[in-house]
């Protein structure tokens, strides 16, 4: 699907891709072992915080920055490290991003103080947005042909949603076997090997320079604005909403990108052509995004700890009973969703998949405080096969509207709204189920209730998150853009309407 570009948008020398289909599957296991990484980093640390708070004397308040620190890096860094990704190589700054973010881990496992292990979090979160913001733009360039661009897709979907129930189980173990510090060494042997394939099969690329869109000022105004926002957001639990502390940084955050907005209408060569936007695919897929993932915390998280502050189970087992969920998301997303596409539309798959995740979290609002595993939530686990359907659907439509010269901007935007959503959902559902917990234990309910009301508020707002989603992509996503085809209409329609769809779109990815 083709979207304007500014005349001034610097092109990318194209890459070479691998001659073969077999170097292909190596490139795409390296961009998915590069997300795992990101994605097992996120989760892993979340079951070993005890540990981490015993061993080097962090306090309650500090224990948060050891997620809060690589959340600020990452979420910040994601548009900038895109943009530049673009201008200097995206397989450069993607073996650049994967050694820091390698380096980084070391640093953290090694770590015997509250400081040190929190300014190694933050190179971790430096690290994986530099790989992960040009990733996802490596694979759409990468993966031409539609039919294999969607398996590659959803490939790519299936580890970003499969990963953080791997890390919860991953952490669990490694904290319960070997020790904390383990959770970020188990990185390094994983980061050297991604890096050895990276080089060899990754295509080569070249950019037109940091002199053709270095937008310095840019840079500095979205890359503050954005770890403001992330900060003022992430901080609410120990401030308040309507504290002084969250109002002066949210609204400073907003002045900074509201400048960053005026700056790239009037730079020479912005960091972020606001041209992009004007596709509805990629600004719709940015709005459904930021509002599915921060819905989806609640299940993510939030069931985490119901089956271990309500039903008593310990971190490993957690892990394990996340694990169907994990089971059904790869069965749908590599097997069906692709297919399903193909023949429906990448919009229609995205809808099925938002009905099937509005239902969880409907049924969640009624799991009880004194549940079984067996009969109040395995069988709900089938219904993340909406992760599956509308993870690589929004993916491809989040894709749809980036040319070659701006795969990695559009890369890194759509995961920059990912890290905006999840740092709103974080911080929105987990003060609303706490002070839904303070209120009910007030009134005399015992722990379990109490946890549990918390929980059913949590997961109440995100089904109403999820239903705004819904009605976004049917609405937003709704009509083809003016003179453009969609591609998943083209792979129904077979190669030739592809052939014809890519000529006719150039310079579509």
């Amino acid at each position: 699907m083709s979207a304007p570009f500014p005349a001034h948008t610097p092109v990318m020398t194209p890459a070479k891709a691998p001659a073969t289909a077999r170097s292909r599957r190596l490139a795409l296991g390296v961009i998915a072992t590069g997300l795992l990484m990101t994605v097992l980093d996120g989760s892993i640390v979340t079951v070993a915080m005890p540990a981490i708070q015993n061993d080097l004397g962090f306090s309650p308040a500090g224990l948060s920055w050891v997620v809060n620190a690589y959340l600020l890096a990452f979420a910040g860094l994601l548009l900038l490290a895109g943009r530049l990704g673009d201008l200097i190589g995206r397989k450069r700054m993607f073996l650049a991003g994967t050694a820091v973010f390698t380096a980084a881990s070391v640093l953290a496992g090694a770590a015997g103080s509250p400081g040190l292990l929190i300014t190694a979090r933050f190179l971790q979160g430096a690290g994986s947005a530099m790989a992960s913001a040009v990733g996802l733009g490596i694979l759409v360039t990468l993966f031409t042909e539609s039919r294999e661009r969607s398996r590659a897709i959803a490939v790519f979907s299936f580890t970003g949603a499969a990963g953080a129930s791997i890390g919860q189980v991953l952490g669990g173990v490694l904290t319960d076997a070997a020790g904390w510090h383990w959770i970020f060494l188990i990185n390094l042997p994983i980061g050297i090997a991604a890096l050895l394939v990276a080089v060899r099969v990754l295509p080569a690329d070249r950019g037109p320079g940091l002199a053709a869109g270095a937008d310095v000022l840019g840079a500095v105004l979205v890359t503050s604005g954005l770890m403001l926002g992330i900060y003022s957001v992430v901080e609410v639990g120990s401030y308040g909403w309507l504290s002084a502390h969250t109002l002066g940084l949210g609204a400073l955050s907003l002045v900074l990108l509201a400048a960053f907005v005026v700056r790239q209408g009037t730079a020479p060569a912005p960091l972020l052509p606001l041209g992009i936007l004007r596709s509805r695919s990629v600004s719709g897929a940015n709005l459904v995004q930021m509002l599915m993932v921060a819905a989806l915390f609640s299940f993510q998280i939030l069931v985490a700890l119901y089956l271990q502050r309500v039903l008593g189970h310990g971190a490993a087992a957690t892990g394990l009973a996340m694990l169907p969920a994990a089971a059904v998301i790869g069965a749908v997303s590599l097997g069906v969703s692709a297919r399903l596409s193909a023949r429906f539309g990448d919009r229609n798959v995205l809808l099925l998949g938002l009905a099937l995740l509005i239902a969880l979290l409907g049924l969640l609002t009624r799991v009880p405080a004194h549940g079984h595993y067996a009969t109040d939530l395995l069988p709900l686990m089938f219904l993340a096969a909406g992760f599956g359907l509308a993870l690589p659907a929004l993916t491809a439509l989040g894709m749809s509207g980036a040319g070659e010269e701006n795969a990695g901007l559009a890369s890194g935007l759509f995961n920059t709204t990912q890290q905006i959503g999840m740092a709103t959902g974080v911080a929105v559902l987990s003060t609303l189920a706490a002070s839904r917990t303070d209120t009910l234990l007030a009134e005399g309910r015992d722990r379990a209730e109490a946890l549990t009301g918390g929980y059913h508020l949590a997961f109440a707002v995100g089904g109403g998150l999820l239903t705004a989603a819904f009605l976004v992509a049917l609405t937003v996503l709704g009509r083809p853009e003016p003179g453009t085809r969609s591609p998943s209409a083209d792979r129904a329609r077979g190669p030739e309407s592809e052939t014809a769809h890519r000529t006719d779109a150039a310079p579509a990815a």
